[in-house]
């Protein structure tokens, strides 16, 4: 499984999109940085970190399917789903090989940000708890959507299609939480509970806060154990029809 980890890992650096999404990445982070130093300084409240990934995490996610629309959608289009079906790795090796070598590359591109913190902390005072918690929090919400990203491209062989499709179910999973002020939920607490419980946004509210909850980190280590299992499925399912 290593051997397919850094097979992928080197794809992302070997080509521009580790580079241009970075680029991008930090690009939205250090714009949200100012807007909110500037606007925070005018009303005098408090600054956190957490907040700039709550409040902006609707940018982000329109950059992770970028990460995950290769994934199995390229070895598709590039006839090598058929080599990599005959190694001796298994599928649950494979999709995890995959799974890990992007949460790798993520977590890279996340650490670049670190050095507005480091930053604030020579001039200011940084409240460490919060901002550890602010990242964590980030991370398994985002590999969460590469779980999600990873299951949608085993379904095509066409990138773009996968990171449309991979978008739209991260966006349905963003706004999953406004279905409750529909006045036909609100008569239905059983439901809306339901939603609330499951719902990503929701759930990140609290490392948002620097609140650390250990049922928000099974939360989302859950949602990705469920995406991953439906991945493996889909791709164990077209190995056995390619026989």
């Amino acid at each position: 499984m290593f051997s397919l980890f850094k097979k992928e890992v080197q794809s992302y650096f070997y080509s521009p999109l580790a580079y241009v999404i970075s680029a991008l990445f930090v690009l939205i982070y250090s714009l949200s940085f100012i807007q909110w130093i500037t606007a925070l300084t005018k009303l005098n409240l408090q600054f956190s970190f957490a907040a700039i990934f709550y409040n902006q995490f609707f940018y982000f996610i329109f950059l992770i399917p970028m990460l995950t629309m290769k994934t199995f959608a390229e070895e598709r289009r590039m006839n090598t789903e058929v080599l990599l079906m005959s190694t001796p790795l298994n599928v649950f090796k494979i999709v995890m090989g995959k799974f890990f070598a992007i949460g790798v590359v993520f977590a890279m591109i996340m650490a670049l940000t670190f050095i507005y913190p480091a930053i604030t902390a020579v001039y200011g005072e940084v409240r460490w708890g919060g901002l550890i918690c602010g990242y964590l929090g980030f991370f398994l919400w985002g590999m969460g959507c590469v779980a999600v990203g990873m299951m949608v491209s085993s379904f095509t062989e066409n990138q773009i299609i996968a990171a449309i499709f991979g978008e739209a179910a991260m966006l349905i999973l963003w706004f999953m939480d406004k279905f409750n002020e529909i006045e036909w939920m609100r008569n239905k607490p059983v439901w809306s509970s339901l939603i609330s419980a499951v719902s990503p946004k929701a759930r990140f509210e609290g490392f948002a806060t620097g609140v650390f909850r250990l049922s928000d980190v099974v939360f989302y280590i859950t949602f990705i154990a469920v995406f991953l299992c439906w991945t493996m499925i889909s791709v164990e399912k077209r190995r056995w029809s390619r026989g």
